[in-house]
């Protein structure tokens, strides 16, 4: 990886690779053809990954570089880290998004054919308590991504979205066309930014894709790279943590909410955790630890026996 500090400058790209062999493909994405890289590009494909240096976005420039791109992360290092960028052609610019000195000239100059946005804050507690620093970092920032794409004529981008833009579902599993509708303003601030891709492409050609996952954790095959958040709020992070020992106890928030199967729903997904745990622990006796701390805490034995069935 090459670090550089951008002043009005773009890095020269990496050596020339480029793109393997990849059949054809016949599905369709919004009613449109799918092509594979190599059939749209005739030349190397440059993609600027903002956010490159957190959780997600480390594992998307390791595929990227995989299949032969040439990329650059953008990344205020703020939440980011250096040593989550594992490939060595890989080049790192150390700014703000919301810089326009470092953003325009990183794109008037950079000939990317493609950007894919990670960088965002996604603490949802913190959302509410301080719904403005959302709004600035999730919307306001990414408007200066947006108009130097606009003015570099970059028109591809994949936009990592959130299922919180759709707030209370009204049905189990949401489809992609569930109504969106969020509760909370981390979730309002992506929403927001989707509806502007949409305007964006109606006013100037912008062809935008919006990642809406949901729980993703987990490390990479090999081990190099994984989840570091400081705090950890995940809840599947927190409860290897707990099993491990390495945390107290999880916290689990709301009681105001009606939810009439709660419980039962409860025990269900908890079981299905507490297995997929028990095959992969190398000591089984954390989860007998993690059972002895729920008791502690006032949790019903029965509840964890029902739990804990078939386990």
């Amino acid at each position: 990886m090459s670090l550089l500090q951008v002043s009005g400058t773009v890095t020269q790209p990496a050596a020339n690779r480029k793109f393997p062999q990849v059949p054809a493909r016949t599905d369709t994405l919004a009613g449109e053809k799918v092509e594979p890289a190599q059939q749209q590009f005739d030349k190397i494909m440059k993609v600027l990954v903002t956010g490159g240096a957190g959780y997600i976005g480390p594992r998307t420039v390791r595929q990227l570089v995989k299949i032969g791109a040439d990329v650059t992360v953008l990344d205020n290092m703020v939440y980011g880290h250096i040593g989550a960028l594992v490939d060595p052609e890989v080049k790192l610019v150390k700014g703000d998004l919301g810089d326009a000195s470092v953003v325009y000239p990183l794109l008037m100059k950079g000939g990317f054919d493609a950007v894919i946005h990670f960088a965002a804050f996604i603490n949802v507690g913190e959302s509410v308590q301080d719904p403005l620093k959302y709004y600035m970092n999730n919307i306001a920032r990414p408007l200066v991504l947006l108009g130097a794409m606009q003015a570099a004529g970059v028109k591809r981008f994949v936009f990592s979205s959130t299922c919180a833009t759709y707030g209370v579902p009204t049905q189990i599993p949401i489809p992609e066309t569930e109504k969106q509708d969020p509760i909370n303003p981390y979730g309002s601030s992506k929403y927001m930014l989707e509806k502007v891709c949409k305007d964006c492409d109606r006013a100037w050609g912008l062809k935008s894709v919006f990642l809406r996952y949901f729980n993703a954790s987990g490390c990479s095959e090999d081990g190099l790279i994984g989840e570091d958040h400081d705090p950890e709020t995940h809840l599947i992070p927190n409860i290897l943590l707990t099993l491990t020992g390495e945390k107290e106890y999880i916290e689990v928030f709301g009681t105001d909410y009606d939810t009439p199967d709660g419980p039962v729903r409860l025990k269900k997904v908890l079981h299905e955790i507490l297995d997929m745990l028990y095959e992969r622990l190398e000591r089984p006796q954390r989860v007998s630890e993690a059972i002895r701390r729920l008791k502690e805490r006032g949790v019903d034995e029965q509840v964890i026996r029902e739990c804990l069935k078939d386990l």
